[in-house]
């Protein structure tokens, strides 16, 4: 396979010296060819903001003009981070002086060797390591170009990923949970984030990983109601292989699996008490231990934890433990409900319509202001998550225009003021729907209705007569989060 030649910068303001590089490299011409001659820092600063494709600089430590050394190796890596720097110098006490090497590689060079001894006049000392250094030198720009684009492509992939759920509105509220963002990603503490229920704190926990330096890494969401009891250790932690009849093979827990990046353990207050030792050890000391081996694993991993229920009130019932709330407590994000956040209504509303009405692919509806003033007046009990799905209620029944009476339908206006317990609003004389469609919309709206009058989902998985998992499941299938 045919090898891209290496261009070369040599920086020499001594013809002799010049000379002697030539005949070293000569043999070498096909693979390694020398672009650009300049003998002074300046015009190598030129040369590079001119013609900035060059592999190695080759360059003496000591030439004429004021720029040269650590300073000019410094400058040639502003204009090109890639470029590898290659340093020859005519103080041969400079080979095994260690605070010279540690200043040359801090300011940016990649290999520094000596021009003499002076018996050998027409190549440069030691030309065979001189030749694989400038071969080793272009490998290594040419590994970081590769390195660049990769993480180009992640952090373009990252953008995507927070476009596609951003974190919406201008109030004195969502602005503070921002700048808590923002400070709290620059650092690797465990945070608590809490707020009720459809305020948006997986959002939260979302936006901390993916502005940390952790966001090239896995982001796990675990929830902590969804997973039985009995299987709780063996999710977080793993097992291996024969630990219990069944185990056929090794399993990775979710904490292996959120190595070096963040798990995000939602509803924490529903982990059961044992599990909550196990959780401290791994807070504590970074060592999970797996089902069936006394081998201790050890995982860097950073936990970020929601709830809505009063933790402190659960302490005071031994139902979670003190010290486990301080580890996962050091920093704390209070998720504002939306009815302290009016403001935010209407960027919501158009953000969520315009978001369905793409998915669907159908025309962006008007909005009355008659509707505009009952979506902004009402309460939202089920916080965001409850004004998301209302608004693609609202773009399936509307036709060109979102009036008064499809708020109603969607808001379920009538039920709240007689007390029943739902009314749906697809039976409409206007918009009849084939029976699957019914059902499913009936099915989303009844499990909305009592996850809205239920403290946590694992209440509304009973009060529905499911098993959490299976609520779970169910939920995810509907398009509830």
């Amino acid at each position: 396979m045919e090898q891209d030649q290496i261009k070369v910068l040599l920086i020499e303001d001594e013809e002799y010296d010049v000379r002697r590089i030539k005949n070293t490299i000569n043999p070498y011409r096909e693979r390694i060819q020398i672009e650009e001659i300049v003998s002074t820092g300046e015009d190598a600063l030129r040369v590079l903001e001119k013609n900035g494709s060059f592999d190695v600089a080759i360059l003496d430590y000591q030439i004429s003009g004021g720029l040269y050394g650590e300073r000019l190796i410094k400058r040639i890596k502003i204009i090109d981070p890639s470029i590898q720097v290659i340093v020859i110098t005519k103080m041969t006490v400079n080979q095994t002086d260690l605070h010279f090497a540690n200043q040359m590689i801090e300011s940016g060079a990649y290999w520094f060797g000596t021009k003499y001894p002076s018996d050998i006049e027409d190549f440069i000392y030691q030309p065979t390591d001189f030749i694989l250094t400038i071969l080793n030198a272009a490998e290594k720009k040419r590994l970081e170009l590769e390195k660049m684009k990769s993480q180009n492509r992640l952090d373009k992939k990252i953008d995507r990923i927070v476009q596609e759920r951003p974190m919406l509105g201008n109030s004195p509220s969502i602005l503070k949970v921002r700048e808590h963002i923002s400070k709290y990603a620059a650092t690797h503490a465990n945070v608590l984030i809490t707020g009720e229920s459809g305020s948006g704190k997986e959002l939260i926990a979302r936006s901390i990983h993916y502005q940390s330096a952790r966001r090239y890494d896995n982001f796990v969401t675990v929830n902590c109601a969804a997973i039985p009891d009995e299987l709780i250790e063996s999710e977080l932690f793993g097992f291996v292989k024969g630990a219990f009849t069944g185990a056929s093979e090794d399993k990775l827990g979710l904490f292996e699996q959120a190595h070096h990046g963040t798990i995000f353990l939602d509803e924490i207050s529903e982990l059961p008490y044992q599990a909550q030792a196990k959780l401290l050890r791994v807070l504590e000391t970074g060592e999970l231990d797996k089902i069936g081996r006394k081998k201790s694993y050890n995982v860097d991993v950073r936990v970020i934890s929601a709830t809505n229920k009063d933790i402190k009130e659960l302490m005071k019932q031994n139902r979670f433990r003190e010290d486990l709330y301080y580890r996962l407590n050091i920093l704390n994000i209070q998720a504002p409900p939306l009815k302290e956040r009016a403001e935010d209504i209407r960027i919501l509303i158009d953000y969520f319509v315009g978001h369905h009405c793409r998915d669907l692919s159908i025309t962006l509806p008007s909005i009355s202001d008659e509707a505009w003033s009952i979506l902004q007046h009402f309460e939202w009990p089920g916080n965001v998550r409850q004004l998301k799905n209302v608004t693609q209620r609202l773009v399936i029944l509307s036709n060109d225009t979102i009036s008064k009476a499809t708020v109603d339908l969607a808001l379920d206006v009538q039920s709240q003021g007689s007390g029943a317990a739902l009314t749906n609003p697809v039976f409409s004389s206007e918009n009849i729907l084939p029976l699957r469609d019914v059902e499913q919309s009936f099915r989303k709206q009844y499990f909305e209705f009592v996850r809205l009058h239920s403290h946590t989902d694992t209440e509304a998985a009973g009060k529905l007569g499911l098993a959490p998992p299976n609520f779970h499941r169910m939920c995810k299938e509907l398009g509830l989060k």
